[in-house]
């Protein structure tokens, strides 16, 4: 197999070893990773694998991108990460909703949401990194969340040894659930902390800390060292890419297309790592075409695909897919290093902008180096009218995030002929969502409290209610810790008993 190093985005890191990347989450100029020659699926990849389970297909795509990990290592990560966690043992079913369109089930894990797909292997990808790397010190997970990657990754690291995690989410910007799913955490090695804030001042809280070198030192005398399980952690994209591999050798095996045939992918949008992911899957050799990007009324993605200029100087909205509540898509950097040919200065100069500014625009040539991807945008009536229409017409039940795509995706289609087959990200059960979803339906529900809705979406449905609902209803609080943002390193000293 070739190796695979990694460079960071804005020029201050080569030659990175893929558990090198994974350990370090951010490079040390504040970069993000990424592969300094993309691998490729081998001729006739999608004829083999059809009908393959799931795991042989994430083994197989880990396997190009982290080539400093041996097949072993490989299988045991994949074995540990896809397994009973996972309601269903299909792991990521894919359900067709309407005339052309295959939802891609990623909420079938222990947070009922898309992040566990990559958060149930990141700990084990990342706790070999450190035994190859010669680490002695525990890693301190630092991460930011809209509401999904906190629970997630906490339920990833949980007691496992030699770690901590500490998660920020913005109080107030997600769900009762999503909310509930994080301060009942366990594990003796979790931390919860609520900011007075949004997500994106909980993520750039967090990417200071990790560029601060004075506290990495403070760390280090203390027996720790910061990693992140954010997406902007290379151990986090991987696992992505292989779910829209496997969704498309499923729709292969299903007979749905023919291997070769073009598919269009559509992902609702906002850090902008899980449509990154598609790209990479497009460019590894997945006949992808069209790459559609989905946004809420925080469209800051889709005003920036339209115009080149990428501004976060707006006002920023509180919505009912509040994983998407996002107005710096940090993922961005990745594709902005892309089409700028590779340059990292360029790179870091717009980077720069976006902090000092907060707005920057790319060139006439890297837009026309954008034409891989379309992109379109829901506002909540519209993503409402999509999720009740959908049940009416074909009794399939949507969260709110999906609904975003669902809307994008139905006007997307419009503009099509013919219309190709497209691969949808459903990316949270409607179960996580209860109150926006049932009062999609009907708005009588708006006035039910959240956990009585569970039950009455049982019986509207006919699934049962997942198990990460059962846990939390009457779970203890663990966790209660609030800060403002200017407090959250000495939070993080807090937590840590730092010298």
């Amino acid at each position: 197999m070739k190796e695979i190093l990694y460079e960071s985005t804005r020029g201050g890191a080569r030659n990175v070893t893929a558990s090198q990347a994974i350990l370090q989450g951010l490079a040390p100029d504040g970069g993000l990773f990424v592969p300094m020659t993309m691998p490729h699926l081998d001729d006739g990849f999608f004829a083999q694998m059809s009908g393959k389970p799931y795991q042989e297909i994430a083994f197989a795509v880990s396997r190009l991108f982290l080539s400093d990990y041996s097949d072993e290592e490989l299988w045991d990560c994949v074995n540990n990460a896809y397994d009973s966690k996972f309601d269903t043992e299909e792991i990521v079913p894919v359900a067709k909703v309407g005339e052309k369109t295959y939802f891609l089930e990623l909420f079938h894990g222990a947070t009922i949401a898309f992040k566990d797909m990559a958060l149930s292997i990141l700990p084990h990808f990342l706790t070999r990194a450190a035994r190859k790397n010669n680490v002695n010190e525990d890693v301190v997970i630092l991460t930011a969340t809209s509401g999904d990657t906190g629970k997630a990754a906490m339920a990833g690291f949980a007691d496992v040894p030699g770690t901590r995690i500490i998660v920020f989410y913005p109080k107030g910007g997600v769900s009762i659930v999503q909310e509930r799913q994080m301060i009942t955490q366990t594990g003796d090695n979790t931390a919860v902390v609520a900011i007075h804030g949004n997500f994106d001042n909980a993520q750039t809280g967090v990417k200071k800390m990790f560029e601060d070198r004075a506290l990495k030192d403070r760390l280090k005398a203390s027996g720790f060292v910061f990693s992140s399980a954010n997406s902007i952690n290379v151990g986090r994209l991987v696992p992505q890419v292989a779910y829209y591999v496997y969704g498309y050798s499923k729709l292969v095996a299903d007979g749905v297309i023919k291997n070769g045939d073009p598919i269009d992918i559509v992902v609702p949008t906002g850090n902008f790592g899980n449509i990154l992911a598609a790209h990479y899957a497009k460019l590894i050799g997945t006949p992808v075409d069209k790459l559609v990007c989905a946004s809420n009324k925080n469209k800051v993605l889709y005003d920036f695909f339209n115009t080149g200029v990428y501004d976060k100087n707006r006002e920023f909205y509180l919505t009912s897919s509040p994983s998407m509540d996002i107005l710096i898509s940090s993922n961005l950097e990745r594709l902005i290093f892309e089409v700028a040919d590779r340059d990292a200065a360029k790179t870091a100069e717009l980077m720069k902008q976006l902090v000092t500014g907060g707005q920057y625009e790319i060139t006439d040539k890297m837009r026309e180096n954008l034409s891989d991807f379309e992109t379109g945008f829901a506002t909540e009536e519209q993503m409402s009218s999509v999720i009740a229409q959908t049940f009416n017409d074909e009794h399939y039940l949507m969260d709110t995030h999906t609904g975003v795509a669902a809307y994008v995706s139905r006007e997307y289609e419009k503009r099509q002929d013919p219309v190709k087959p497209i691969l949808l990200a459903s990316t949270a059960s409607p179960f996580k969502f209860a109150k926006s979803v049932m009062g999609a339906i009907d708005p009588v529900y708006r006035e039910v409290d959240d956990f009585e809705l569970l039950d009455r979406m049982v019986a509207l449905t006919g699934h049962p209610r997942p198990a990460a609902m059962k846990d939390i209803e009457n779970a203890p609080i663990l966790h209660d810790r609030e800060c403002n943002v200017e407090e959250m390193e000495a939070t993080v000293c807090s937590i840590l008993g730092l010298k």
